[in-house]
């Protein structure tokens, strides 16, 4: 069992996807082929936006989306220093300087009480990054940015698929990115990304970005990347999404079960009532982590810890960040587990699981774990 696996699939997912890849093996297209024009339609129909734009990564997405914004050296975006990289690291590819404010204890996102502390003269725009499939209070982050004249950039990589205030993820800021690397809930088979914006003039800018656009030939008008999408990545994304909405279920079911039976007895990053989740993972708070971590493994039960040294005490980024204090990231760093999540996870594993956690943790509440049900 492992604790992510985009292998698992049934039989139909995986007769989709072969179906989309033939096609694009047929047609031979395998740049700008006609699958990224329809998987474009569909991410901005899903979203609820008016422009999506495929790009080569979740990383390139936020580059592309800080280019066309204007962001550059000599300027300052805030962002959480506890998630992956990629805000951190795409704010450094164009020049400027991230500056990392807190998080919140409950949902390990970025605080926006902590956002106004942060900003400085030389700030152009923040980067929230949704975690574990639920997004940051948007609202409260595009109130703070609005009054101070700030961008927003929400990094939906692992939220895709969820809502905040009955909006989709994708669709709550200035820009919004995602990712389709393949262990996120909507994942191709090598790597991806997409932008979304309402906004005309930001749109043409990031496709242009995107594709060193050219005004005629071999007299390019703007700087950008060599970064499309490959086509039989969107081909993948494409079957993926018919099965989309099911995943989601099916994931939200799971996390339902370990909510009701963990929740009386470990503290859990679960997810706020405004909201929904994508359940890109599943994180619970416990002490001696690694020791737990090896009880689980020896009974056949993995475990992840996704990030244990946070983004502004990491080498790369610590220079920049010198006066950086985030100590709920530091204590979450030092203390959360993600457990196994996943739309083919059987009941029997989740139970399984759950049972050594408590053994491994306290007490076991066997009683409790038998009388779940997984609906669905």
């Amino acid at each position: 069992m492992q604790s992510i696996d985009p292998r698992s699939q049934d039989e139909t997912s995986r007769s989709l996807i072969n179906s989309r890849i033939q096609a694009v093996l047929d047609h031979g297209q395998t740049i700008m082929g006609p699958e990224v024009a329809e998987l474009e339609q569909r991410l901005a129909d899903y979203a609820g936006a008016r422009h999506c734009i495929t790009a080569s990564s979740g990383t390139t997405a936020l580059a592309i989306a800080l280019m066309a914004l204007g962001v550059g050296p000599g300027d300052d975006v805030i962002t959480t220093p506890f998630a992956a990289s990629a805000a951190a690291k795409a704010i450094v590819l164009v020049g400027a300087r991230p500056v990392f404010a807190d998080i919140e204890r409950a949902t390990c996102t970025l605080d926006p009480q902590l956002i106004e502390a942060a900003i400085t003269p030389a700030t152009r725009a923040v980067i929230p990054v949704s975690l574990y499939g639920q997004p940051p209070d948007m609202d409260a982050i595009n109130g703070v940015a609005a009054r101070h004249g700030l961008a927003v950039i929400e990094d939906g990589a692992q939220s895709f698929g969820a809502t905040y205030r009955g909006r989709q993820s994708g669709n709550l800021s200035t820009i919004g990115c995602t990712s389709f690397f393949p262990t996120n809930p909507l994942g191709c088979y090598g790597d991806g990304g997409a932008l979304f914006t309402n906004d005309d003039a930001l749109a043409g800018a990031m496709r242009d970005i995107r594709v060193h656009r050219q005004a005629r030939r071999h007299a390019h008008h703007r700087c950008g990347h060599d970064a499309c999408m490959e086509t039989l990545q969107c081909a993948i994304v494409l079957a993926r999404l018919e099965r989309f909405d099911w995943d989601i279920r099916q994931r939200r079911r799971i996390a339902a079960a370990y909510d009701e039976m963990l929740q009386p007895h470990l503290p859990v990053i679960g997810c706020r009532s405004d909201r929904t989740s994508a359940c890109a993972g599943y994180a619970v708070l416990v002490e001696q982590r690694e020791q737990v971590r090896a009880i689980l493994a020896h009974a056949g039960v993995p475990t992840a810890v996704h990030y244990p040294v946070p983004v502004h005490r990491q080498p790369a980024y610590a220079r920049l960040a010198a006066d950086a204090s985030c100590p709920v990231a530091d204590a979450m760093a030092s203390s959360l587990l993600s457990l196994p999540i996943g739309p083919y996870l059987a009941a029997a594993n989740v139970r399984h699981g759950v049972q050594c956690l408590l053994h491994a943790t306290g007490p076991l509440q066997a009683r409790v774990v038998e009388s779940v049900e997984l609906q669905g």
